[in-house]
């Protein structure tokens, strides 16, 4: 696991973080940590493929002739694999 340090952390900061911790039965780290993983995890984050969908959406679905087309001029050569000489 990764470990982090903050700096310059205001006072009434590690205060509000303590008062917190000791409301939820935690140590302040652990309650950082709890408060972190619910930020970068929460479920009302925007997923990329749901953006990209959204985005789609908006500008209007592809017809069946552009699609063709779209597959017509793509390129189907298979990709070299890596080489790690």
């Amino acid at each position: 696991m990764a470990n982090m340090t903050i700096r310059n952390l205001p006072d009434e900061v590690h205060r509000a973080l303590r008062v917190r911790a000791a409301q939820h039965g935690r140590s302040t780290e652990a309650e950082v940590r709890e408060i972190l993983e619910a930020t970068v995890q929460s479920t009302q984050r925007i997923k990329l493929g749901s953006l990209l969908r959204s985005i789609a959406r908006e500008a209007g679905e592809l017809t069946a002739t552009e699609a063709e087309h779209f597959e017509q001029v793509r390129d189907k050569t298979p990709a070299e694999p890596l080489r790690f000489e």
